[in-house]
């Protein structure tokens, strides 16, 4: 299967222009694409959360996807790197018109693919790493990580704070913690919780 990928980050721009470079481009080299995805959303939004993470996850040994240029499958160079690795790992081959890039089968794309997924896991721990260093430092600095003990979030915030009143009643009327919870469409934990906070004397009361 050949595959044509074409993205635009905004309405205002026009797939066209891509469409008619990937037709071009097939008709000089004798290839005929055999579906289009197409997609309007910013190349920095993750891969698996476009259309192109569900073509990536169909695609088998032998399929080429053909787009404009490398920048069309993502905005940084960790993630192009990212999905290219998972081509190569379906030995799927993926070529750009613009930046004549072939991504295939040749000892060249293999040391590509090692170089790819090394360089991904690198970047992984790097990034692992700067995150333990920074917690350490602030430890050390005497930084209280986390939510400050005793501190709650907003009462407004919380999914029960309007169904207050709903309580109250079918407390007055006798009703189980897990009738309410279930009437509430939250969990016994989450109602028990919420009362034991921010209705007191309720929980006094021990809804049971």
């Amino acid at each position: 299967m050949i595959y044509g990928y074409i993205r635009v980050s905004s309405d205002r721009q026009t797939v066209e222009n891509q469409r008619f470079e990937i037709n071009n481009f097939c008709g000089k080299h004798g290839l005929k694409i055999d579906g289009w995805i197409e997609e309007t959303i910013s190349g920095t939004k993750n891969y698996d959360k476009r259309e192109l993470g569900k073509l990536l996850k169909r695609v088998q040994k032998g399929d080429l996807i053909i787009c404009a240029e490398l920048s069309r499958l993502g905005r940084n160079l960790f993630m192009i790197m990212e999905i290219l690795n998972i081509c190569m790992t379906k030995e799927c081959r993926v070529w750009t018109i613009k930046d004549s890039y072939r991504l295939g089968e040749d000892i060249q794309s293999k040391v590509l693919a090692f170089a790819f997924g090394l360089s991904a896991e690198i970047e992984r721990n790097l990034i692992s790493q700067r995150t333990k260093e920074a917690l350490a430092r602030k430890k050390a600095e005497g930084v209280v990580l986390g939510r400050p003990v005793g501190r709650k979030s907003a009462p407004e915030k919380h999914k029960l704070h309007s169904r207050q009143g709903l309580i109250r009643e079918l407390a007055a009327l006798g009703q189980s913690r897990n009738k309410i919870a279930q009437i509430c469409k939250v969990h016994r934990n989450t109602l028990a919780r919420f009362v034991r906070e921010y209705m007191p004397e309720l929980d006094k009361r021990a809804i049971s």
